[in-house]
């Protein structure tokens, strides 16, 4: 893992220092709320439905076992609403259910907790204001922040979950993630763009980083002469619009990437709408200019080299002093003795689905899952947090890494280790064996939390996963990406879904669409695709209804082995549209369905 400098560890105690200073003129009343607004977004800090809601920055995903200690102090000593709010928070609640008779019920309101969002962010919900400056001094002690994880600039750098230990790896993305991660922060050019900026990043063969779905895309590649570079994507991304960006170039050397990524973004800086937030990033500028927009990218990316000099060219002894961070660990075997029976189906499932290969033929890559009965997707309080840091530090060199599916992976683990590590994992509830299955479905926080939601996510999302507890059902069922977003902003990546269910306002009530056939690019959902809306929308105590009419469907429509998005390619949406409209008018409910799948 990078190590942070005396430079960088200065940097944001300063940083830290500077917001207490902002934050204490603010509350004395010096500061006027529309000044301070900017300056606690540049630090990660909006405030939703409720209370504060803060934002922390994991680059490309990698969080040490202190870091994650620390993450569980601020869920179980600052994620704590007074009593006031909270009683505030749930009334509302209460009067959403009174209003909308058959809603799914709203699970009550909870804090303590951390969320992994879909860009290994870590969220808390209800830290009062009035210590935030405490929480930005912890976090500063352990080399993170929430420093452009909100506002128009260039966001935390998302990158594959499997850098630098996948077998598949061109090359490790990693050096090349932190470079991108200096050379971007607080970039006075790029502080106020006409929106957000997303990056994603991946070395391996299989597209595991969505990166076709963000502004920019970087893919390690190999030239035919075998020089190491970069297929660069421009122009993706979710909200209104779903638009999967186009490859504008095909190969550039890797030591120009930051030359390069000047140029693009300049180009969007000087000719991005600031005039429609809708329409004001870089996929309307991509799709609207099309081969303009490339040839001005060359022409400032010529004019970077000839004239600037090409000032940020990365030299072989930047990347060597930075991949220098990014060694492999000291890997010692836990030994621990285990009384898990190695040959039961509960263990064998659990290593078909959450244990992955490891380019080195002795570890395994170990997924946690965060997608239990009873908590939201990818919540994780206090306890758990310092569990899966205990975890991190006895098998897997005290290191995790957040997923993009909401999940946590320990990425060197022995494989005999595998055993006691099951056993441990199953005590805290984190070794469902349901990875890439239906339960293991992404969602965002919604209209219980945030203020921008049209639709609450978590009771979809826990009315799906109380239906389907059978793990005979769900592996039958097979691999299925299900995302639940509560409104247009994506959050919940609903357009990527191979079942996507997006929260919409009408008449100032609750109601939700499906999409069916999108796909993120990895190997199995093939080329990134956004889905395709079937039909008008449902009542929140429809879409349980409606996604096993889908599923149903699917059962007797598929061949042998076949999995739910290649059947739904091969027949078409029309079978599924006419099965989800029905179920709008016959709903089964879950004790019918029960008994008719369980017969």
């Amino acid at each position: 893992m990078y190590q942070y400098s005396d430079f960088d560890q200065s940097f944001i105690e300063q940083r830290a220092a500077q917001y207490r200073e902002q934050l204490e003129r603010h509350l004395a009343g010096v500061l006027p709320d529309a000044e301070f607004r900017p300056l606690r977004l540049q630090n990660g800090w909006y405030l939703q439905r409720y209370a504060p809601m803060l934002r922390v920055a994991v680059p490309y995903g990698e969080v040490a076992s202190r870091q994650l200690r620390a993450l569980a102090r601020i869920a179980r000593e600052y994620d704590r609403p007074s009593e006031e709010l909270l009683q505030h928070a749930q009334s509302t609640q209460d009067a959403l259910q009174a209003a909308q008779p058959g809603t799914l019920s709203a699970p009550l309101l909870r804090y303590g907790y951390g969320h992994f969002t879909t860009r290994t962010n870590v969220q808390y919900n209800w830290i009062p204001l009035e210590k935030s400056a405490d929480v930005m001094d912890l976090l500063a002690s352990v080399q993170m922040h929430g420093i452009q994880t909100s506002g128009n600039c260039i966001r935390n750098l998302n990158a594959d979950d499997l850098a630098g230990i996948a077998p598949d790896e061109v090359a490790d993305p990693r050096p090349f993630a932190e470079i991108l991660r200096q050379w971007s922060t607080l970039h006075p050019e790029f502080a106020f763009l006409p929106r957000k900026f997303k990056i994603s990043i991946t070395g391996g063969m299989e597209d595991r980083a969505a990166t076709h779905w963000y502004d920019v895309g970087l893919k390690l590649v190999h030239n035919a002469a075998g020089e190491l570079g970069f297929a660069v994507s421009v122009g993706g991304g979710m909200g209104r619009t779903p638009t999967i960006s186009p490859t504008i170039r095909d190969f550039l050397p890797w030591n120009q990437l930051l030359n390069y990524l000047e140029a693009v973004i300049r180009v969007y800086n000087q000719y991005g709408r600031r005039d429609n937030a809708w329409k004001a990033r870089i996929k309307i500028l991509v799709k609207a200019e099309g081969q303009r927009f490339i040839d001005a990218v060359e022409a400032e990316y010529a004019s970077i080299l000839e004239q600037d000099g090409a000032p940020h060219t990365i030299t072989e002894a930047e990347l060597e002093r930075v991949t220098a961070c990014f060694v492999q660990p000291e890997l010692i075997a836990a030994n621990l003795a285990s009384e898990i029976d190695t040959g039961s189906p509960a263990y064998q499932r659990w290593l078909q689905r959450n244990v992955r290969p490891h380019r080195l033929p002795q570890l395994r890559v170990v997924g946690l899952s965060f997608k239990r009965p009873g908590f939201a997707p990818g919540d994780a309080d206090g306890d758990t947090l310092d569990a899966v840091a205990q975890l991190a530090d006895t098998f897997s060199a005290g290191e995790a890494r957040l997923t993009h599916e909401q999940n946590l992976v320990l990425p060197w683990v022995h494989a005999s280790d595998l055993p006691a590590l099951y056993e441990q994992a199953r005590a805290l509830g984190l070794a469902q064996p349901n990875i890439g299955l239906l339960t293991d479905m992404i969602a965002c926080p919604g209209g219980d939390f945030c203020a921008l939601a049209n639709a609450r996510s978590i009771p979809i999302a826990a009315a799906l996963t109380e239906r389907y507890q059978d793990l005979d059902e769900l592996w039958d069922l097979g691999e299925i990406d299900l995302h639940i977003s509560g409104c247009i902003n994506s959050c919940g990546h609903h357009h990527s879904g191979h079942i996507g269910i997006l929260g919409v306002d009408k008449d100032g009530k609750e109601w939700y669409q499906i999409t069916l056939g999108g796909a993120d690019g990895s190997q199995l959902s093939g080329p990134a695709t956004p889905g395709k809306v079937v039909g008008p929308s449902f009542s929140a105590a429809e879409v349980p209804d409606v996604i096993e009419a889908i599923l149903d469907t699917y059962r007797t429509q598929r061949d042998t082995g076949e999995p739910f998005i290649h059947t739904l390619r091969r027949v078409g949406l029309d079978p599924f549209k006419t099965a989800a409209n029905a179920a709008r008018h016959t709903p089964t409910g879950h004790t019918a369905r029960s008994e008719a799948t369980t017969a």
